[in-house]
Formats: structure tokens, C-alpha cells, sequence
């Protein structure tokens, strides 16, 4: 059984078995000895990210990649990507404190949001509300709004269903929404020797964390990630970075990373 902290929402069966391991599973999101220590609000910076979300978006230091990336693409600019702390949903981080406290600590240039609940067999459906009131703060800071939906798990046929729920968010709150899902698809068929999953087929390994990276790239700025230069430091080689680089220039073309976004507004 995968835990509720590693992937958003998971469906069981209706029996009262199941309905307690549910609540004891939901008990336990967001702790536990993996959950890292909540954020410190950081000095200010020229461009400044945030990012709530759960493990995958605190595995492989996909913050440092993103940070990275921006910095590439705007040279002679302070950049300062911060994730807050804790493995949270979405509705539990709205009456979260320190999650608060860290959000009107700065005056944030974006904010990307992953973790929103969902039931993996479209069986049920999680309230999507609290995401849209993070969007509408967000947008009145004003804020560049991204949703984050996660990528599809292996061999499980998923990705549009996860992407029109972050897009039916959008819909009520205008934000990016990054197009992750689909090019962790098209780079199965465009490069199948890189591995993305880890082994258990839910979480990425660097690979997957750097190609989610760069679509949140093209939805902060617009920019193609084509044109980005190889970055060390993240477990990730420069042949296969040129490759994922080729793949998110493709998928945002297909599908624009700032398809969704509530203007013109762009880092």
C-alpha cells in the first residue's frame, strides 16, 4: 500500500477493514521521521519561488534544479526557490500555520502548489476548494500561481485524468498549469533508455524530478527549456539532460506550460 504522503489520495475498498486503515493512513499525513523541518523565510531575492507540496516535491531537491534553471535564464538576478515544510495536502496546508506564515513572509514572485488529493481509481472524488483559495491568495499578492500535477506512476494510464483535475482548479482560479504528466509520457517514447521512476514505480529518481523541473520552468517563465545549459550538481548527466531538455521543449509546445496562466505575467 503506498502511503498517502508519497502519492495524493489513495481509494479503498468500502468495507470497514479499509475505512480505518484510511483514516489511520490519513492520520499520519505530513509526519513521521521523513517529514523535513518546517522552512525559514529566506533573505530577499530578485526572484523569489515558493513551493508547498509532499515528497515528490522535496525527493531529489527538485527546489535546487528549479532554482538553478531560473538562474540560468536570468543571469545577473538573485534567485531564492523555497519548499515549505512538512508532507501536506493542499486543505490541510490552508490551516496550517507555519505553511501560512511562510507564505506572507515574502513577497513571493510565484507560488507552485502540488498534493492536491485525488482518488487513483476515479472512484471518489476530494474537495478541490481549499487549492483554489491558495490560487486566489496567490493571485492577490500578486503572485504567479502554478499547479503541480504529479506525474503518472509506471505503467499506470493516469496522466489526463490528474491533469484535468489541476486544470478544473484553474477553471475557478486562473493559474499555470505544467503539463508534467505528459512529458514524463513523451519522453518514454522520445528517450525509453531514461529512467524516470524509482524503484517503486510511484516516486522519480533525479531524471524525473529534473523533466518535472523544467515544465515548471517553462510555466514560470515561458521560456523554452531548450535553450538552458547543462547544470551539475544534481545526479543528472549532460547527455541526459540535452535529452529531457529536447523532450520539455517538445511537450511545451504541444501543450503550453502557460496555457492556463491568469496573464502575462512571468518571471
Amino acid at each position: 500500500m503506498t502511503s498517502c504522503i508519497d502519492r495524493c489520495a489513495m481509494t479503498f475498498t468500502r468495507s470497514a477493514f479499509f475505512a480505518v486503515a484510511l483514516a489511520a493512513s490519513l492520520a499520519g499525513c505530513g509526519g513521521g521521521a521523513r517529514t523535513p523541518p518546517p522552512a525559514t523565510p529566506p533573505a530577499s531575492a530578485d526572484i523569489s519561488v515558493l513551493m508547498f507540496g509532499n515528497s515528490h516535491t522535496d525527493f531529489n531537491n527538485l527546489s535546487g534544479m528549479l532554482s538553478a534553471m531560473i538562474g540560468a535564464a536570468r543571469p545577473g538576478k538573485t534567485v531564492s526557490v523555497v519548499r515549505g515544510g512538512g508532507y501536506m495536502f493542499l486543505d490541510e496546508r490552508l490551516g496550517d500555520a507555519p505553511s501560512l506564515a511562510l507564505f506572507n513572509s515574502l513577497k513571493w514572485s510565484a507560488v507552485v502548489y502540488q498534493a492536491q488529493k485525488y482518488s487513483i481509481s476515479g472512484d471518489f472524488t476530494y474537495s478541490s476548494t481549499e487549492a483554489v483559495e491558495w490560487v486566489r491568495m496567490t493571485r492577490a499578492k500578486p503572485a504567479i500561481p502554478v499547479m503541480f500535477p504529479e506525474w503518472p506512476r509506471r505503467s499506470i494510464n493516469e496522466t489526463q485524468r490528474i491533469y484535468d483535475l489541476h486544470v478544473s482548479i484553474a477553471q475557478r482560479q486562473e493559474a499555470c498549469v505544467a503539463p508534467i504528466g505528459q512529458a514524463w509520457d513523451l519522453a518514454r517514447q522520445r528517450a525509453p533508455g531514461v529512467v524516470l521512476h524509482a524503484d517503486d514505480g510511484n516516486h522519480a529518481v533525479p531524471a524525473g524530478s529534473f523533466l518535472a523541473a523544467l515544465m515548471l520552468y517553462a510555466s514560470l517563465t515561458g521560456d523554452s527549456p531548450l535553450a538552458l545549459p547543462a547544470l551539475d550538481g544534481f545526479g543528472v548527466d549532460a547527455a541526459t539532460q540535452a535529452r529531457l531538455r529536447e523532450v520539455a521543449d517538445e511537450q511545451h509546445r504541444l501543450i503550453s506550460a502557460r496555457l492556463h496562466c491568469p496573464n502575462t505575467a512571468r518571471l
